[in-house]
């Protein structure tokens, strides 16, 4: 199986920038994209950003243009640069993995880790 393990979260203040990482282990040999979701408490949970194998991008239209979504195959890790941050990006951020060809619905997404943190004050 795949092990996903999210760190960066932590407290940061409006306009401020976070760096979240994401350390991917076990038997990734198939894994596909890459993708950041968030939950903040009664939202659902929401696609932040995701990066296929090949490199190409997607972004969920809140965070478009502020997130950058990359990944270093090398040390099997993906990160999220968060920068220009708001009240409303204050949530649980998971890192999720998907195997599939498609990897467009989040219910695609097999693997996920444990989560980070962010909280965004005044």
């Amino acid at each position: 199986q795949v092990q996903l393990v999210e760190s960066g979260g932590g407290l940061v203040q409006a306009g401020g920038s976070l760096r979240l990482s994401c350390a991917v282990s076990g038997s990734a040999f198939n894994i596909n994209a890459l993708a950041w979701f968030r939950q903040a408490p009664g939202k659902e949970r929401e696609l932040v950003a995701a990066i296929s194998s090949g490199g190409r991008t997607g972004y969920g239209d809140s965070v478009k243009g502020r997130f950058t979504i990359s990944r270093d195959n090398v040390k099997n890790k993906v990160f999220l640069q968060m920068n220009s941050l708001k009240f409303e990006d204050a949530a649980m951020y998971y890192c999720a993995a998907c195997d599939t060809l498609m990897c467009v619905r989040q219910n695609e997404y097999k693997y996920w880790g444990q989560g980070t943190q962010v909280t965004v004050s005044s």
